[in-house]
């Protein structure tokens, strides 16, 4: 019998990072809370809430978005998607304090249009969003040098997603490009192609593509997918000249899992089922819906939608189980069999939730979020041109 030495084999960083022992602030934005969160078996915990929001009245102002968990939409002062609430907090200059149960782009975003006397707060800074993170400021700047390089630069309009991060609005603002949500998108391509012949449409590819062929007719051959980890985006600059819409390769990782054979599993279990589907998903998840649109849109559908019809819908898990509970005369299911909620968003629980408003209501400042001011400028320049927008 023969004894073997132990395996001299040290973990990496990254492997750390994904069994939940080490944090990279770079892309985490900080994963740990100063002081002591509540258990999250406290009974008390809604009571504390409750205690903890009274106490700050009219200084304090909850933002909740569509994603939430059940237990801190209850204590939401509005809900909506991340747009409609940051301007929700900019329509509340009394709030000293914003608190935004979201992710950590939304904060960036309701601090950049609130006033420089509001503070935002973050519950978990370890609330993020993956498709944002999909896109740096390092990386875009090196697109931009590759676009450049292909002579198509001085023609090419870029259009960011309301879900980059404050970073990437700033660098649109500097180049004359715009900000667009999942409603507003074409209106945002409109214009952008009235201003230049090309867009760089950040981060989403999915939702670029979509509104690009679905919507405004353009073909799938007219778009052309940047991988940032690629040499050159893994285009050729003739590629990059051929292309009128040139799209970050980024998505959403709950509505980029939604897959064709998913639609056509629902359509072979329930008969007559109406697919609803968010425009993140991939294009032939789309293409193979009865309806597309945002997350307003996709509330509104269902509370106009007739008794007795029956719906798959495919977005995140937490807002189909809350539409399915407030219509109990429809039958409404999640597009896919696999559970899928939006990790990132799911930080946000009551245990944080209780931890910042009580901080607040001692007077202690906790998670602020605040973007710089050169930061803000350029990314509030590209948030009014979409305001502007016929």
């Amino acid at each position: 019998m023969t004894t073997t030495e132990p395996l001299d084999v040290q973990p990496t960083p990254l492997a750390l990072l994904l069994l939940g022992r080490e944090a990279d602030p770079r892309s985490e934005r900080g994963v740990e809370c100063p002081g002591d969160l509540p258990a999250p078996s406290d009974p008390d915990l809604v009571d504390r809430a409750r205690k903890a929001k009274a106490r700050l009245g009219d200084r304090v102002f909850v933002l909740g978005h569509h994603y939430q968990r059940d237990e801190v939409i209850e204590f939401a002062d509005v809900t909506g998607d991340s747009f409609k609430l940051a301007r929700d907090a900019a329509a509340r200059p009394q709030a000293e304090y914003i608190v935004f149960c979201g992710v950590h782009f939304m904060a960036e975003s309701a601090d950049i249009l609130t006033g420089d006397d509001q503070q935002v707060i973050l519950p978990d800074l370890a609330a993020g969003c993956s498709m944002a993170d999909m896109a740096t400021a390092e990386q875009v700047a090196e697109c931009w040098d590759v676009l450049t390089d292909a002579r198509i630069a001085d023609v090419t309009v870029p259009v960011s997603y309301m879900n980059s991060s404050a970073d990437i609005k700033a660098f649109t603002g500097r180049h004359g490009g715009t900000i667009c949500t999942s409603s507003n998108a074409k209106r945002a391509l409109e214009w952008a192609f009235e201003q230049g012949t090309k867009v760089l449409f950040l981060p989403d590819q999915h939702l670029g593509r979509n509104t690009a062929v679905r919507d405004m007719g353009l073909s799938l051959d007219d778009c052309v997918v940047y991988n940032p980890h690629k040499p050159g985006g893994g285009v050729t600059p003739e590629q990059l000249r051929a292309a009128r819409m040139i799209l970050w390769r980024g998505h959403c990782s709950v509505h980029g899992r939604f897959s064709l054979e998913s639609v056509q599993d629902v359509r072979a279990r329930i008969p007559g089922v109406n697919v609803l589907v968010h425009p993140e998903c991939r294009h032939e998840v789309v293409a193979a819906a009865d309806q597309v649109g945002s997350t307003e849109y996709i509330i509104k559908a269902l509370d106009a939608a007739p008794a007795g019809s029956a719906w798959a819908i495919g977005t995140e898990l937490n807002l189909v189980r809350r539409l399915a509970k407030a219509h109990p005369d429809k039958q409404i299911v999640f597009l896919d069999k696999t559970v899928c909620f939006c990790s990132t968003m799911n930080r946000i629980d009551l245990p944080h939730l209780v931890w910042a408003l009580e901080s607040l209501a001692d007077g202690t400042v906790v998670n602020r979020i605040e973007v710089d001011k050169e930061t803000e400028h350029y990314a509030k320049l590209a948030l009014e041109r979409m305001l502007a927008l016929p």
